[in-house]
């Protein structure tokens, strides 16, 4: 096994909740369950190579560091940090969605 662990966050994970549920109600199982499918592989792909997110909102959000990375074919991005010990996930979002908003929101972790 190459690479640090990818930890999501409670707000990333209630995200992917959130959008499964979504999925499951606009397209059935099998768009929840290829959804599931590409948040793992999103996971793989940023364990293996976490320098290959990109680092575009990282200015924008006053977060040094801060990564995201695309879901393939779903319009999702996946918002992490590299830390020494792991690949801490902060949220999993809409890609068209207004991206500095997250900060807003006063969920916990």
């Amino acid at each position: 096994m190459n690479g640090r662990p990818v930890v999501p966050r409670q707000r990333a994970l209630r995200d992917i909740d959130e959008a499964v549920a979504w999925y499951q109600r606009e397209g059935g199982g099998p768009a929840a369950l290829g959804f599931i499918d590409a948040v793992e592989q999103g996971f793989e792909r940023i364990r293996r190579n976490p320098a290959a997110g990109s680092p575009r909102h990282a200015h924008e959000l006053g977060l040094p560091g801060l990564r995201c990375w695309p879901l393939a074919r779903y319009p999702y991005l996946v918002f992490y940090l590299e830390r020494d010990d792991r690949i801490d996930v902060w949220r999993v979002l809409a890609a068209p969605r207004d991206i500095p908003a997250w900060l807003e929101d006063p969920g916990p972790g």
